[in-house]
């Protein structure tokens, strides 16, 4: 504790590492053995302020990565459950930006925020954004690549998907709350129990949150998956007998979701 001015104590066990991790995070825990102040005083005080700061840090990191959660549920509500979360989810990485991918899971299950059941899904596109922007670049596939492909070999194409792009099913509108709550105060007219289909994707530099069309997120997922063509049509026509392939395509192509075209039996 270097920045606190407590100093680990040199026969301190084995596994103080794990102590010293748990007690930082908790403060129901005890001060971790081996942990002195300045002349092998007590070092409470001081451990304290560290935790403190390392709480607020890791709250800080979540606001970030979540903005529009914390906009609904206000700063303060964000803050005691962000604090709630850092306890029972403690980092498993150094960098921050990839702390928190279990809070959507976590605003699910807590129970303070049943009354919006569908801010687990506003968070898990959040989070799917996060990993949008930082995925790696790769150029996305043209429709010019698409059109030089022989009509009767379109059923077999198997297409390589982007790196950056996430679909996310969900029974509320998570797209749409996503939208009105990322940079502005939401608009009464908002639906949240409407299901909504979301395309993440970062086609140049910039990540887009998109709805998709009745049967394109099961279409997308299919191609996602490696299977053909072929399937994908098959799957997205069985949930949706109106499902508009040429609207489709375009926009995958729009939103490059996809790099490059291969044929299955190549």
């Amino acid at each position: 504790m270097r920045s606190s001015n407590a100093t680990l104590h040199p026969h301190a066990a084995p596994d103080y590492a794990a102590a010293f991790a748990n007690a930082l995070l908790d403060p129901t825990h005890n001060l971790p053995e081996g942990v002195e102040g300045p002349r092998h005083g007590a070092a409470t005080k001081r451990f304290n302020v560290y935790r403190n700061n390392v709480t607020v840090s890791l709250i800080e990191a979540l606001a970030s990565i979540y903005p529009a959660v914390r906009r609904i549920t206000g700063p303060d509500f964000f803050r005691a459950m962000a604090r709630s979360h850092v306890r029972v989810r403690p980092p498993s990485s150094p960098l921050l930006f990839d702390y928190g991918r279990d809070f959507p899971a976590f605003i699910e299950g807590y129970s303070y925020a049943r009354s919006t059941p569908w801010l687990a899904d506003v968070a898990r596109v959040e989070r799917a954004w996060l990993d949008c922007c930082h995925a790696a670049d790769a150029a996305p596939l043209t429709a010019a690549a698409l059109g030089a492909v022989a009509p009767e070999r379109l059923g077999d194409l198997v297409f390589r998907p982007h790196p950056a792009v996430r679909i996310l099913r969900s029974r509320y509108a998570a797209a749409s709350i996503f939208a009105a709550w990322r940079d502005e105060v939401a608009s009464p007219s908002l639906k949240p129990n409407s299901a909504e289909d979301v395309l993440i994707a970062r086609p140049s530099d910039e990540v887009i949150v998109r709805r998709l069309p009745d049967g394109g997120a099961a279409f997308l997922i299919r191609l996602l998956a490696g299977d053909p063509l072929g399937c994908a049509v098959e799957a997205a026509a069985a949930e949706a007998p109106k499902f508009d392939l040429p609207a489709i395509i375009s926009g995958m192509l729009a939103a490059g979701v996809f790099t490059a075209i291969v044929e299955e039996d190549s």
